[in-house]
């Protein structure tokens, strides 16, 4: 019988699902890892639509792992991959979080199950990755939570109520630890799905492991024997921009924004070697550049009143959002568009302004640039950042949905929306508003968001060099 040869490196698994904002912060902290730590063996396990980030992951040795499931399940786009009749959204939804976590199961059991864990061991998972908890439960692995903006889901208004009564010995295990321990503030501020029905009947029924975190799987009693640690938990925004309160857990860390390599951001590969080799903010020659963008490089250095205004959507469209393209494209009758995929370092500098959906990566991007914003917030963190930018001094007030997508094509609404765009970029231009966007970005360019976040790894898990 063959016999598998045993690990003679410790692992770091870093896994992230989500779209490129939600994914890609964290592959770069993998990718920062791997390099300060050359004894790890690192891999990334995120959805097969980010294979793109295969070859830069290659380049420092981090193993890509991919999963099948999409980044966006959307309820106007068809997901019956058997070509049937179309199933229920809620029922394909439940079809494929099951295959998606028999997917990652099988992944990771391949990385840690072939032999008992190695001290260092850890896997760091992002909010929409929580199947990681469980794993790293059952392989007795650490487990440590990164995430580029704050918690996008806060608890039920009954949920700790409900805990209380059904729950009550792990209530008390809870609140009664010290800060320093899993404790109520964790489970207030991340944690709490993990004691849902949606997680506890997998762990149950797949895993084999007991239904709620820090529990007999017997007898269902609390772990009173064994308090873990609080969990390491990074934030990839700037203390100049996001309050930090103090009723956040103890191991809450606070990195900076974790800023992209622009080599990342370019959808061509041409311009991404390009990029590798020049320096930051390099104005590239004509003939460096691919024919599409050198297209916008041009256009960009064309002399005009006012630099361009930038508008974008990211994953918004793909989440079924926009359910009427050529309304939009009627709003905004630009003379120039590009399909093309570039880094906001470069693109935003030259731009007076950003329109856009609020989206971590684009509000922490536009910070960096030092230029005004105008957000059109649609689903969960986004409209913290519309709202904080407000607040900051940095964007006027949040547009509407419908003041950016009209569902209708009608010419009164399509105007009107038109005018009222027109009048919130006047807005954003003020002076006053520049002046924060400027003062801002002086502040946060100080940062170094992924080397902090590799810092506080490392503390975590004793490593000194």
């Amino acid at each position: 019988m063959e016999v598998e040869s045993q690990r003679t490196k410790p692992v770091a698994v870093f896994m992230a699902f989500g779209t490129k904002g939600d994914v890609y912060p964290i592959a770069a902290i993998a990718v920062a890892f791997a390099c300060d730590q050359r004894q790890y063996d690192v891999v990334l396990i995120t959805h097969s639509a980010h294979e793109n980030l295969r070859c830069h992951l290659a380049e420092q040795h981090v193993s890509y792992r991919p999963i099948s499931s999409p980044p966006v399940l959307s309820i106007h786009q068809k997901h019956d991959p058997t070509g049937s009749v179309e199933l229920p959204f809620s029922l394909q939804k439940r079809m494929f979080s099951s295959e998606h976590r028999q997917e990652c199961y099988l992944v990771v059991e391949s990385i840690f199950g072939s032999g008992p864990s190695m001290e260092g061991d850890f896997i760091v998972i992002n909010f929409f990755a929580l199947e990681g908890w469980s794993f790293a439960e059952l392989f007795r692995v650490r487990c440590m939570v990164a995430a580029p903006y704050v918690v996008p889901y806060s608890a039920p208004s009954s949920f700790e109520r409900h805990f209380k009564k059904e729950l009550p010995l792990l209530y008390k295990y809870l609140k009664e630890a010290d800060i320093s321990k899993v404790c109520w503030k964790d489970v207030i501020h991340w944690m709490w799905p993990l004691f849902t029905e949606y997680w506890g009947s997998w762990r149950c029924d797949n895993l084999n492991m007991s239904p709620c975190p820090f529990t007999d799987p017997v007898t269902g009693l609390p772990t009173w024997h064994d308090r873990p640690p609080s969990p390491l938990l990074l934030y990839g925004f700037s203390k100049e921009v996001v309050e930090c309160p103090g009723y956040w857990p103890a191991k809450v860390r606070v990195c900076g924004f974790w800023f992209l390599p622009n080599e990342w951001q370019f959808s061509c590969k041409q311009c991404c070697e390009i990029s590798r080799i020049v320096s930051s903010g390099h104005l590239y020659t004509k003939d460096e550049l691919c024919s599409a963008h050198v297209h916008l490089d041009y256009f960009l250095k064309t002399p005009m009143p006012m630099p361009p205004v930038f508008i974008g959507l990211s994953s918004i469209g793909s989440m079924g959002f926009l359910k009427n393209p050529q309304a939009f494209l009627r709003l905004l009758q630009t003379g120039h568009g590009d399909n093309s995929t570039i880094p906001y370092k470069w693109l935003f500098t030259r731009c007076a302004a950003a329109i856009h959906h609020g989206g971590s990566g684009t509000t922490a991007a536009a910070l960096l640039a030092g230029i005004p914003q105008v957000v059109c917030p649609f689903l969960l963190d986004q409209f913290y950042w519309a709202e904080r930018m407000f607040w900051l001094g940095v964007a006027p007030e949040p547009l509407k949905r419908s003041h950016l997508l009209p569902e209708e094509s009608d010419e009164k609404i399509i105007q009107g929306a038109a005018n009222l765009l027109s009048r919130v970029i006047h807005d954003a231009l003020s002076p006053k508003i520049r002046e924060h966007a400027v003062e801002i970005s002086k502040r946060i360019s100080l940062e170094d968001g992924v080397s902090n976040a590799v810092k506080y790894i490392k503390e975590e898990i004793g490593c000194s060099s």
